[in-house]
Formats: C-alpha cells, structure tokens, sequence
C-alpha cells in the first residue's frame, strides 16, 4: 500500500466544500482543514504510485477553487508510524 500527504491551498472560504469533495474519494483516508499556510491537509492509500498520481492529478487538483497543492511522499527507511 502507498501513501502520500498532500497540502491543498483554495480560495477563501471554499475549505468545507472542498473537504467534502475530497471526502468522496475513496483513496482519500484523513481530510483535515488547517491554520496556516496551507487550507488542507490530506492523507492518501493506494495500490500503487502510479494510482495515487492519477487521483491528485484528474481528481484532487481540478476540484473548483482548488488553487494549488504541494504532494509530500514519505521516506519509509526514516521509520516512525
């Protein structure tokens, strides 16, 4: 199984329908709005690397009022949870 986080910024007052949005994706397992810099945070589980790209690239960033994403893949070797 694959994961990647992905940092969502939208236009202003958009967060709620954006995160409902995202909660219809089933490969979508945590959506989170957020203080700061970035709107959302979002955990995404695939079968593969490749699945996880089509999702963020035809699903998650064409999304109305979705300005722009930043996609962070974990270093498995660097351990933790």
């Amino acid at each position: 199984m694959e994961s990647l986080y992905i940092l969502v910024n939208c236009d202003l007052g958009s967060e709620v329908d954006i995160i409902s949005e995202l909660t219809k994706i089933p490969e979508v397992k945590e959506v989170r709005g957020t203080y700061g810099i970035y709107d959302i945070f979002v955990k995404l589980q695939a079968d593969s690397q490749s699945v996880l790209e089509t999702i963020i690239t035809h699903k998650i960033r064409r999304l109305a009022k979705v300005r722009s994403t930043v996609t962070l893949t974990p270093i498995l070797s660097q351990g933790g949870r």
